[in-house]
């Protein structure tokens, strides 16, 4: 099968026909995401606090199947750029072995530590129970979700994104019917309330792992999974994992960051928790568009710099900021002038709402810029450079947010956290530019 087209297609065709399906894939999930929250949330306003509570911890654990997922598609990418057909095909084996192995332990550890994790933050017993219910069965299903995500990177690494895209169209639109189903009951099927929505997850995960399995198996790909790859290859291994944890801790830093931001909140009010938990499920709708374009861009610019095409690396890189913008620009201006609407839809309780609208408008401000640091990020990871791109989330999360939250909370209370958004974008914004023209100086030229 040829996949030479994607270092011989005119660029912004080429990047828009790989990014669409995936801003498609990512609104889809973005769209299951706030619906699944929306019937949790008419389970009660607790129940919302308990998923508030829990998504650290989820989401580290999908950053581990997806910043992995990365080092594959990166690899993969840069193998076949470089016509190795055979290194690229033992690094999906290797890459697909090792997810797998990853979920045995999420499930594992994460089931093991949640009560503790869960107590730090809560004292009320109810709201624990309903952590662990819903935390139990999600990490239950950890090792599918693995393997789908390992799948994902794989066909997005040989320009196959329409077959992710209905992958999790599948997954998202069979979790969105099930939630009310097993949320609610309906019929002989019992009302399993916050359970109900955990195992809505689940299933709709293993359904996308089903489709990636049926294409995977009657379809020709120019990488294929097989034994003779199993072979011991450290060097290869390393490679992975030099691409893959930087991207995972990129990924994770953000459930460290809501940890914190959650224990801060938390000393003010319960409600300013609920609402940064509101943001994270709204910033999902209004990012993944912009994170598709870069999902779009990365297999591309893996390719093309495998195969020495730096001036067409430069262009895609381009185009991607532009595009992100563009979208975020959009978010801006939902959360600027709809922000009351916004709220309403998961709580409805007047003071939650307007603390809310407040922070949604701060928060806003830093939207447009934040696309230099995503691209940058992304286009660093297809690149192979993790280290680099590692260095632009410490700045943003670490040595910037972090301090900023906790300095101006202490000058002007909840609306500090929100101020210290903005500001750290602007600061990543221009330390992503510096790393990203001295980790790559021959695309200047």
């Amino acid at each position: 099968m040829n996949d030479t087209f994607m270092k011989e297609r005119p660029v912004l065709p080429l990047l828009l026909s790989m990014a669409l399906p995936n801003v498609i894939s990512m609104l889809v999930n973005s769209l299951y995401n706030i619906v699944d929250s929306l019937f949790v949330a008419q389970i009660s306003e607790d129940a919302m606090t308990a998923l508030s509570l829990v998504f650290p911890i989820q989401n580290f654990a999908n950053a581990i199947a997806i910043g992995f997922g990365i080092g594959i598609n990166a690899m993969v990418a840069l193998y076949l750029g470089a016509g190795d057909r055979k290194k690229a095909e033992i690094a999906a084996t290797h890459g697909m072995v090792l997810s797998l192995l990853h979920g045995v332990v999420i499930t594992v550890v994460s089931i093991a530590i949640m009560p503790g994790f869960l107590r730090r933050f809560t004292t009320d017993e109810s709201l624990v129970a309903s952590g662990i219910t819903y935390s139990t069965i999600v990490f239950l299903f950890a090792t599918i979700n693995m393997a789908a995500l390992a799948f994902e990177k794989m066909f997005q690494a040989v320009g196959r994104m329409k077959v992710t895209m209905v992958a999790l169209v599948f997954g998202c639109a069979c979790n969105i019917l099930l939630d009310p189903v097993l949320i609610f009951g309906l019929g002989p099927v019992p009302a399993m309330g916050i359970a109900g929505a955990a195992l809505a997850t689940g299933i709709g995960q293993l359904l996308s792992l089903c489709v990636y399995l049926f294409v995977y198996l009657r379809t020709e790909l120019p990488v294929r999974l097989n034994r003779s790859g199993l072979h011991p290859d450290v060097a290869l291994d390393g490679k992975l994992y030099a691409i893959g944890v930087p991207a995972i801790l990129n990924l994770a830093l953000p459930s460290l960051l809501v940890t914190f931001l959650n224990s801060l909140l938390a000393g003010f009010s319960q409600s300013y928790v609920v609402i940064l938990g509101i943001y994270y499920k709204l910033q999902t709708f209004l990012y993944l568009p912009a994170n598709g374009i870069v999902q779009g861009m990365r297999p591309l610019i893996g390719y093309n710099y495998g195969a020495r095409e730096h001036a067409r690396v430069k262009k895609l890189f381009q185009l991607t900021l532009l595009m992100s913008a563009a979208i975020m620009a959009a978010g801006t201006v939902i959360c600027q002038f709809a922000s009351g609407q916004l709220m309403g839809l998961f709580t409805q309780n007047p003071e939650t709402i307007a603390a809310g609208q407040t922070a949604l408008r701060i928060i806003s401000i830093g939207f447009v810029i934040s696309a230099v640091s995503t691209t940058a990020s992304g286009a660093l990871e297809g690149l192979g450079k993790g280290l680099p791109s590692l260095a632009i989330s410490l700045t943003r999360y670490v040595l910037a947010l972090i301090p900023a939250a906790w300095l101006l909370s202490r000058c002007l209370g909840p609306t500090g956290v929100w101020h210290a958004f903005w500001i750290t974008e602007v600061i990543a914004a221009a330390v992503s530019l510096a790393v990203f023209r001295r980790s790559l100086p021959g695309l200047e030229r």
